[in-house]
């Protein structure tokens, strides 16, 4: 794969004295991160070495997963079994560019307001791309863990069953158990459009999750950081749903009165002013988002079909 003139963590055009990655992008990994080796797997050994070592990992998933610690005076990710700060992910072997549409919409919602944890692409011995993301349910040098719960565990669902629900539950999860639900409720709105804007029809229960952290010596259970965006369209091709868990009874076909007027404002409870607010904002970014599409490490038809889908659904939100 040929490489471009942008760094695969910010985004951020190279300067002339930056190679593979930016300052700026490095010190995203650590303050002291001066370079970053490729991963010495190829992506087939990658995904070997995930299903090698499933059963270790503490987070499951359909995507094959690595657990990773950075070693920074070496400037490299380790792989490791256990106590890992990072996790890979490799690109799926049936799906085209997921790396680089994951990261690429985990930017798009950070620049929306949305809070993300850290995250970014890392080069592979092959050249191929791996997603790389740190854990936000660890802190400190002993890597206490927060405790977080998906929204599938909590309402008694399993990974089959995942899809099994809809968005007015998602709801009523944050109004029983978040300590202030009314926040919440106006983040999981920005997302909901969010995802809707950037076509990811895969926001199954096990996409949610809540996490408890301590604010003022008292636990605070709140919504966790966005994970696992990314634009599912452009990778399954015009699937037949346009998201995966219905609001009003509805996967497709969902009108701008559906999404605004009904989820965000009855269900979630927005003032139209903050729900303004928020397509304010949203129409705001359109352009720096194109822009991140055009930077992207995607393939040219794919940064074409990400845009026509981001051109579609601000037309369809009014944006």
């Amino acid at each position: 794969m040929k490489m471009k003139s942008y760094c695969p963590i910010t985004l951020d055009l190279l300067k002339e004295d930056e190679s593979h990655y930016s300052k700026k992008g490095l010190q995203t990994l650590s303050r002291t991160l001066k370079d970053l080796t490729p991963l010495q797997y190829t992506t087939d050994q990658q995904m070997a070495e995930a299903v090698a070592r499933a059963d270790k990992m503490s987070i499951q998933g359909v995507q094959p997963k690595l657990s990773a610690l950075l070693k920074v005076n070496e400037g490299k990710f380790e792989i490791v079994d256990t106590g890992g700060r990072f996790i890979l992910k490799p690109c799926p072997t049936m799906f085209k560019e997921v790396p680089a549409n994951e990261s690429l919409t985990m930017t798009m919602a950070g620049l929306c307001g949305i809070e993300t944890p850290d995250h970014g692409l890392v080069y592979a011995v092959d050249q191929s791309f791996t997603y790389w993301i740190k854990r936000f349910d660890r802190k400190g040098r002993s890597n206490r863990k927060f405790p977080q719960e998906d929204f599938a565990q909590l309402t008694g669902r399993s990974r089959e069953t995942k899809y099994d629900s809809s968005m007015e539950k998602v709801v009523s999860v944050l109004e029983q158990y978040c300590t202030f639900p009314v926040l919440e409720k106006r983040k999981i709105a920005t997302l909901t459009l969010f995802c809707y804007l950037t076509g990811n029809e895969d926001m199954h229960l096990k996409n949610f999750s809540i996490i408890t952290r301590e604010q003022n010596g008292q636990p605070m259970i709140k919504l966790s950081p966005a994970y696992d965006l990314l634009n599912t369209t452009i990778v399954l091709k015009n699937p037949p749903e346009e998201v995966a868990l219905p609001i009003k009874g509805k996967k497709r076909n969902l009108s701008r009165t559906d999404l605004l007027k009904y989820f965000c404002i009855e269900r979630c409870g927005l003032s139209s002013k903050y729900l303004d607010k928020i397509l304010e904002e949203l129409s705001g970014q359109l352009p720096m988002m194109r822009s991140l599409i055009n930077r992207s490490f995607l393939s040219d038809n794919l940064r074409v079909a990400y845009t026509d889908i981001l051109h579609q659904r601000a037309e369809k939100l009014g944006l």
